[in-house]
């Protein structure tokens, strides 16, 4: 071997050694290159889309519509009708024009209910009454077998708790118990206790029970 091939292949060792010691930043440049690459044209991963809270706006109308909502056990727990009704979801309330309402509590008392315009709960156990409010109990008897007379009430504002039997207002009524007879500018009346709250000007008129007179007898 001459000295020029000894000192060529002298040249070759040195620089594979000072390549050698560059090699692993060259590798790991190549992977953070390679890494860089993979994230940049990786698809992007879809973020969720914010669900929005439901506003006070109606999310579907009905017109000339009835509704009925039924026990579990597939009995008629209430019935509402109107002119149109619009859903509002953020309170799940149904805002009824010309509403028309018939209802049986738990305790089977069947109230039926009307007015200008109502607001009802989704179940109609719950109604606000406006503008020619009426709610009337029919005549029933009680759980103790005593007749319980036909109850009416009626307002420009009634609010009616179907299912516990109540009925209250903020505004002038007059209640009508059987023959009975009285006016208030506001009223909390509970069924199940059967205590009316009157008050403010309370004017009422309770006629005398109807009994059979006896004939006078003949001396």
């Amino acid at each position: 071997m001459t000295a020029g091939t000894r000192k060529l292949i002298a040249l070759l060792r040195r620089g594979i050694d000072r390549g050698s010691l560059y090699l692993p930043i060259i590798v790991a440049a190549a992977l953070a290159l390679g890494t860089y690459w993979l994230v940049r044209n990786a698809p992007r991963v879809a973020m969720p889309a914010q669900v929005e809270a439901p506003t006070h706006e109606p999310d579907y109308f009905m017109r000339g519509f009835i509704v009925k909502n039924f026990l579990p056990h597939g009995e008629l727990r209430s019935e509402v009708a109107g002119a149109e009704g619009r859903h509002y979801p953020d309170n799940d309330t149904i805002e009824v024009d010309q509403i028309r309402l018939r209802s049986i509590s738990p305790q089977g008392f069947v109230t039926h209910a009307s007015a200008d315009r109502g607001l009802s709960n989704g179940d109609a156990s719950e109604v606000q009454l406006f503008g020619n409010a009426i709610v009337v109990r029919d005549a029933s008897v009680g759980p103790q077998g005593k007749p319980m007379p036909r109850l009416e009430f009626r307002g420009e504002f009634l609010h009616a708790y179907m299912d516990t039997e109540r009925v209250r207002s903020d505004k002038p009524v007059t209640l009508t118990r059987g023959t009975d007879r009285f006016t208030a500018d506001s009223m909390d009346y509970d069924n199940l206790s059967g205590v009316a709250n009157l008050n403010g000007r309370v004017r009422g008129v309770l006629m005398p029970p109807t009994t059979a007179i006896a004939a006078p007898q003949k001396r």
